[in-house]
Formats: structure tokens, sequence, C-alpha cells
């Protein structure tokens, strides 16, 4: 078994005044969704359980889980890692204040072990060049030194979206493009200041060496033509900034911090 990724060469401006380039851009290639039917079926096999007992167990567990975590519970998940309950939410200065409608919103943070973690980083990788008309310039494997492999004929559909035109191997396989143009290994940028504040505050961003930080404090999503950061930003009003890394054409997830100006009906913190 091996991660699939698509490297599809795409046009990219690095800087707003800058040209525009062409860049190979690695995305991963994604199977397509599997059911919960299918996660039953194949976990009854490899269990050797029927499927009407692990649909019950996973039912039960499923409850189990939702009940714990929504009480405040962290909970864990079985080789994956534990839930939790986290929270975005206003900060008071009177104890008089604090009340439920200063949350804005509630969310489950998954975090997951160091074993899935090595294992993700230890799985094997296939990589699919395209070029920039679609067609199939190149396939790369973690096992090789990124030698150049010939496509087999008649397993490319000429555009490098939808069905997957097979591994390294030559082996047909169906996946799907997950909508993302982001890099699986660009480590993303971290976003750092004071909030809440009362007048202004500093915000300062770094990430990966040589990489390009772009950012916005519109709410935007932060492209390469976005704002290239040089130096501290100052804030004088309540602001989210969003940011992305890019390097050699591949970009970073976006991150976001949000910066919020004192009032005097709290100030937002977030609490995971």
């Amino acid at each position: 078994m091996a991660l699939k990724i698509k490297a599809k060469e795409k046009k990219l401006k690095f800087s707003k005044d800058g040209p525009e380039v062409y860049r190979y851009v690695m995305v991963p290639d994604l199977y397509s969704t599997l059911d919960q039917d299918k996660v039953i079926k194949e976990a009854a096999i490899r269990s050797g359980v029927s499927e009407g007992v692990m649909q019950a167990c996973w039912k039960g567990a499923g409850e189990v889980i939702k009940a714990w975590a929504t009480e405040g519970h962290s909970v864990a998940l079985p080789g994956l890692g534990n839930m939790r309950f986290g929270l975005s939410a206003k900060a008071v200065a009177d104890v008089n204040d604090v009340k439920s409608s200063l949350i804005r919103t509630r969310r489950i943070v998954f975090t997951p072990t160091v074993a899935l973690k090595e294992e993700l980083a230890n799985t094997a990788i296939n990589i699919t060049c395209y070029d920039r008309n679609g067609e199939i310039v190149k396939r790369v494997t973690s096992t090789d030194p990124g030698t150049v492999e010939e496509p087999e004929q008649g397993d490319d559909n000429g555009t490098g979206e939808g069905t997957n035109t097979g591994d390294s191997n030559g082996g047909s396989q169906n996946g799907s493009q997950n909508g993302s143009e982001q890099s699986a290994t660009m480590v993303a940028p971290t976003i750092s200041g004071t909030t809440p504040f009362a007048e202004t505050t500093s915000v300062s961003m770094s990430g990966p060496a040589g990489a390009e930080i772009h950012y916005t404090t519109d709410g935007s999503t932060p492209t390469a033509e976005s704002t290239l950061y040089s130096e501290a930003i100052t804030l004088s009003d309540t602001t989210t900034v969003k940011a992305i890394a890019i390097k050699d054409g591949e970009s970073s997830e976006v991150v976001s911090k949000l910066f919020t100006k004192s009032s005097g009906d709290g100030d937002d913190m977030d609490q995971n």
C-alpha cells in the first residue's frame, strides 16, 4: 500500500508584482470515500466476527464516544488517538459577566497517536506527474531516485482528474482529487502576537527556511498573490490574520489567528 500523490504543473505567482511561472505542485490523490457499511464489513473480516456483531459494536462504541466527548472527557480511539471537546469564546474581566453566550464555537479536536504519525511518515509514496496539458510525463516512487518511467499506453484519461491512471507498476486504481492545492509536506507558518489587546498589537510570522509567507487580514484565503510578509504588522482593530508558506511551488496549509481588541463586553479567547 502506498500514498498516492499528483504532481501537477500549474501557473503560479510568487509575489504581487512578479511574473507567473509554471511549477509542479504536489497534492494528495485520495481514494473515493469509504462509507460506514464498507468499513464495518472489512473490520468484521479482519476480526473474525460477523457483520451483525461488528455493526452492534460499532454503534455502541460510537454512542459511548459521542456521550463521553460531549461530557468533556478526552476519549481514546483505539489505534488512532484521542478525541476531545474544544471551544472558542470571549474572555471577560468580571466573573459576573461569565455566561454561556460568550462561547463562539464548539468543536471536536482529534489528536493522532505517535504510532499513527510514524506509520504515515513511513508509508511508501507513489507520485504521478502531469504536465500543464494533463499528460503523464513521469512516475516516481519513494524507493527510487526519481528515475523517469514511461507511462503505460492507454491508461491516461487526458486530464489528470477523476480516475487515477495507476501506480508506479502500471496498475489502475480509482481515486479523486481532494480539491485542495496544498502541499502534503510543506510546513505551515506560525502567527504570533498578543490577543486580546488594548490599543494595538504587533503581529509577526515565521515559516520554513527559504519559504515566502503570504497573508491576508480581510478574512479571505491567502494565495501566492496575497501580501508578502516582510516585517511585523501592527493591528489596531479586531482582525483575523490568515497565512500560507510557499516554496518551490508548494503551498502549506492555511493557518489563521484571531486578534481581538478589548472591549467592555469581553475579549475573544481560543481554548482548545
